[in-house]
């Protein structure tokens, strides 16, 4: 079975001249015009990036996926083809409804027509993980109930297989695929795959995202009815909403699409610098309007996270950006880690100028905020900065953000909307008022401690007494040791010179 897909890959491979794209990177150009000897019949009017897609969407939704993936990865592929990867769209035929209801059934051990007052038999979404259906609770609540395609694990694992091989040959026999980590990029997306496959990992980040914005004038999030849930099915309330790409009908249901454009973007912001916790798969499929004017957020497969550490690095070298410090970019890198200690901070400044000064001609409205991110991702490359996944799929998150914010109000300047947000952010970690809420977090643990306080405070005083005492046991011990080792050395001298007196008075004798 294995050879017979592999066999496929390759054929598809050659079909659509993916291996000119390898031999391209032979400087020499010899291994190229070999191959054309054996090839000279194929000649190719599209772009490698668009004969890269269409070889990917051939092969199947977990190709599909793989490529959706890579075109995250900007900081490891050519721009042409990052940008033409984006463009996979995950949709595949659904499959029959009998699967569907067998695998509810194996999780509730009963009809489904027994659980649910009505389910819809015709799919509203069909994807190549799962597809969801439309039903209402036994009380009359509408849920989308999002299902796991069957066999998909198997599906996967054997694709992966091959993945795995195809990565590891490219690693042993290419020495230009080397730089593109093939087997830690193919391993990524095992991973990511993987946590699809569950969709009670989905449903904790829905709620955990859900509970983040509860409230909130900005963005609605379905609940989750977890008394129906399974690792294979996801029971979540049932939006009604105007996809965020329905310009005209937004319109007409009342939106301002400049003020949409401006709350996608504090959305985004409030989720990384406030929670740090994100949705990372925002493209247009999974975002709707409602028709109060929040935004409803679908599909939380893909969730991003942020630690202080992070926020903290992002915050400053925005901020930076706004005001061209390019020094304070170098030493807020080196400062979180990101790149190493012993870098020049000089050398490293001027990198990031020769990058950013051509970016900031232009007005600050036509410059686009992911991919300046992007660029200063590859200048911090050059200077063995790891790549960092968390950062990864914010970029990603980023683009898509910044592509939804401009299709919305082609005039959004994000700079602007997002540099007061950020300038309170900072003002609230760094200023007084960080200073008040770290004094209200640690309050509990100042309750607990300061009844112990004189105690801590008189071990402290004592503590050189105490120290002084320990060494002058020590020091005790050391000599009482050192005296027992001399009278054993005196009484083996003793008893060496008396055989020796012994030895000689026979001799003698």
């Amino acid at each position: 079975m294995r050879i017979f897909r592999l066999a496929k890959i390759i054929t598809v491979g050659l079909l659509y001249g993916l291996d000119q794209m390898v031999l391209d990177v032979d400087a020499s150009g010899r291994l190229l015009k070999l191959w054309h000897v054996f090839f000279f019949w194929r000649r190719y009017k599209q772009p490698r990036a668009v004969r890269l897609r269409r070889a990917l969407e051939s092969l199947g939704p977990i190709f599909v996926k793989f490529g959706q993936m890579l075109s995250t990865r900007r900081d490891l592929l050519a721009p042409d083809i990052a940008n033409e990867l984006a463009l996979l769209q995950d949709r595949v035929p659904p499959f029959p409804v009998e699967q569907a209801l067998a695998t509810m059934e194996s999780l509730y051990g009963k009809p489904v027509d027994t659980v649910f007052r009505t389910f819809d038999r015709t799919p509203v979404a069909s994807a190549s993980v799962a597809q969801v259906h439309f039903a209402e609770l036994p009380d009359g609540t509408e849920v989308a109930i999002k299902i796991l395609r069957p066999g998909i694990e198997r599906v996967i694992a054997h694709d992966i297989a091959l993945l795995e091989t195809a990565a590891l040959l490219l690693d042993k026999l290419w020495v230009e695929g080397r730089r593109l980590k093939p087997r830690e990029v193919v391993a990524e997306f095992a991973k990511y795959l993987h946590d699809e496959l569950d969709l009670m990992r989905e449903a904790a980040n829905c709620s955990q995202l859900r509970r983040n914005f509860t409230d909130s004038p900005l963005l609605v999030v379905p609940e989750v009815h977890w008394d129906w849930c399974g690792r294979s099915v996801m029971v979540m309330e049932r939006m009604h909403g105007v996809p965020i790409s329905q310009g005209e009908a937004l319109i007409a249901q009342g939106n301002d699409l400049s003020a949409l454009s401006r709350a996608g973007v504090e959305i985004f912001f409030t989720q990384v610098f406030r929670d740090g916790f994100f949705h990372a798969d925002m493209h247009p499929g999974n975002i709707f309007v409602h028709r109060d004017g929040r935004y409803i957020a679908l599909d939380f497969g893909i969730m991003g996270t942020l630690n202080e550490v992070d926020k903290n690095y992002l915050a400053q070298n925005f901020l930076a950006f706004f005001k061209r410090d390019y020094r304070r970019v170098a030493t807020a890198h080196i400062e979180a880690g990101w790149v190493p200690a012993h870098t020049r901070v000089d050398e490293f400044e001027a990198a990031i100028r020769t990058v950013c000064e051509p970016i900031f001609d232009k007005p600050l409205k036509d410059i686009s905020f992911g991919k300046t991110l992007l660029r200063l991702f590859q200048t911090a490359r050059r200077f063995e900065m790891e790549v960092q996944p968390q950062l990864v799929l914010l970029q990603k998150t980023l683009l898509n953000i910044e592509g939804l914010g401009r299709q919305l109000d082609p005039e959004l300047d994000l700079w602007t909307t997002a540099k007061p947000f950020l300038e309170r952010w900072m003002d609230q970690r760094m200023g007084w008022r960080a200073l008040l809420r770290g004094m209200r977090e640690e309050a509990p643990n100042w309750a607990a401690t300061l009844p112990q306080l004189p105690r801590l405070v008189h071990d402290v005083l004592r503590e050189p007494e105490r120290r002084r005492l320990e060494r002058n046991e020590a020091l005790a011990r050391l000599g009482a040791r050192q005296r027992l080792q001399n009278r054993l050395l005196s009484l083996i001298t003793v008893l060496l010179l008396a055989v020796l007196a012994l030895e000689a008075l026979r001799l003698l004798g």
